[in-house]
């Protein structure tokens, strides 16, 4: 059996627990590697998926289902992990210091890669769902080989109706032995057909989920470059505030030496208008 990944839960050590908080860096690269385990798991899937479409031994194709099923399982924890590691990351403040826009850009870098992974999972959901249906298709047309397009429809889309229809088919067939066999086949695919659907169910909500987390990671881009510009803004203010202060100093500064010089020369010209008139008199 081939080794199931569930992925890194914890963060990166380099920049982790032992040294602080990691930093952007570490956490983006811990994020890629859960992707790159995403990415192999959905591989196995698609793997063990078409085992179970060619194969038609019994016993082999329960123990194939059962492989199906826990790493199904495993793989949908890991992308709500992902999720959420995503989203974490995105509501962070940035660092003192730390470029918003290489932030955006390593967010959006690793958001892209986790679309992509999510993408190429719900393509292999399809395409096992489209070839799931054709073997019931294949199935049903062993039972009832005149069967219209509606009556496929309604077997392959597992309606009560096509339950019956089939039921019925089974019943009047000649060829009993082999059309049993695959009732017996469509009717416990089925259950497949169902776990297919909630999986692609999930994946939608995950894109949903994602996209929202794009549109609240856009506005709080905005507001930070805001608060930015307004720092900025206040910063230049207080610099040309400053700038005045210090040239009205000096202004002032030297205002009160031309007052000290006039008066100081004022001085002079009464002392030597009082030492002239004080002359003039004695000598009188």
């Amino acid at each position: 059996m081939s080794n199931v990944h569930t992925g890194p839960q914890g963060q990166s050590s380099n920049g982790g627990v032992g040294d602080g908080a990691p930093t952007l860096f570490d956490q983006v690269n811990t994020i890629q590697d859960s992707i790159a385990t995403l990415n192999a798991n959905v591989q196995q899937i698609g793997d063990l998926q078409k085992r179970s479409l060619t194969s038609t031994d019994e016993t082999y194709n329960q123990h194939n289902a059962a492989r199906l099923d826990d790493l199904v399982n495993q793989t949908r924890d890991l992308t709500n992990d992902i999720k959420a590691r995503v989203k974490a990351l995105e509501s962070q403040a940035p660092l003192p210091g730390e470029d918003t826009r290489i932030r955006k850009n390593q967010i959006s870098l690793v958001r892209k890669k986790f679309l992509e992974a999510l993408q190429n999972y719900q393509k292999v959901e399809y395409d096992y769902r489209e070839k799931y249906k054709q073997r019931v298709k294949r199935q049903f047309e062993i039972v009832k080989p005149d069967a219209t397009q509606e009556e496929i429809e309604a077997v392959v889309n597992d309606t009560q109706a096509g339950s019956q229809i089939f039921a019925q088919a089974l019943s009047s067939s000649t060829r009993y032995g082999e059309s049993r066999a695959a009732y017996r086949e469509v009717q416990d695919r089925h259950n497949d057909l169902q776990k297919i659907e909630r999986t692609l169910g999930e994946l939608a909500q995950l894109f949903n989920d994602l996209s929202e987390m794009v549109n609240l990671q856009d506005d709080n881009i905005k507001e930070i470059d805001t608060a930015a510009q307004r720092v900025e803004g206040d910063m230049l203010e207080g610099t040309r505030q400053q700038d005045k202060a210090i040239d009205s100093a000096r202004r002032a500064r030297r205002m009160r030496w031309i007052c000290f010089w006039i008066t100081v020369i004022l001085l002079i010209i009464v002392a030597i208008i009082v030492a002239v008139v004080v002359t003039q008199v004695v000598k009188k």
